[in-house]
């Protein structure tokens, strides 16, 4: 695609991270684009946009991490091996120019909490991407990957429902 090859991140506490890297690949779906999406932390296939974009042509959506909450106090050694893989997917997918969009859903929480390695991630992205969007999400991006991006949208909660209302996950709507 024309003028492709931009780092997004979408990094914040507020809701919307992913939602807002979705909202890319519907708009870059619609003009034609090849979007893959790969999941470092959300395998659970009830996922709402994991159902949803499967009838969406030209989106491909790879969940390769567990299907629960990782612990990133203690994380388990499954979860360390899952991120790695899911980033070794990414590599294999730019390197290989497999698509127009890549979105690395929450590799921002991934690199933060040591799972996988910031400086080889940012090193890479900025090597590779080329003609490839890539979009970064989760909470915590490191400085080091804000610093290369091209555009960064920092998203805050101001007032969030989960906690003023003690309302749980909602299907449809949070997940």
């Amino acid at each position: 695609m024309k003028d492709f090859g931009m780092l997004h991140v979408y990094t914040g506490t507020g809701k919307g991270k992913t939602s807002a890297a979705l909202g890319l690949a519907m708009r870059a779906v619609g003009h034609g684009a090849k979007v893959v999406m790969i999941c470092f932390m959300k395998g659970d296939p009830t996922y709402g946009e994991a159902q949803a974009f499967r009838f969406l042509p030209g989106f491909t959506i790879l969940q390769m991490g567990r299907d629960s909450f990782v612990n990133f106090r203690n994380p388990d050694p499954i979860d360390v091996q899952m991120a790695k893989e899911a980033w070794e997917e990414g590599k294999r997918i730019l390197s290989e120019q497999k698509t127009d969009v890549l979105i690395l859903d929450e590799i921002n929480l991934a690199m933060a909490k040591q799972l996988i390695d910031t400086h080889e991630v940012v090193a890479f992205l900025h090597a590779h991407r080329k003609n490839t969007e890539v979009v970064c999400t989760g909470r915590e991006a490191p400085q080091e990957l804000i610093d290369v991006a091209d555009l960064v949208t920092d998203m805050q909660e101001v007032r969030h429902y989960f906690t003023e209302k003690n309302i749980t996950i909602r299907d449809g709507i949070d997940h």
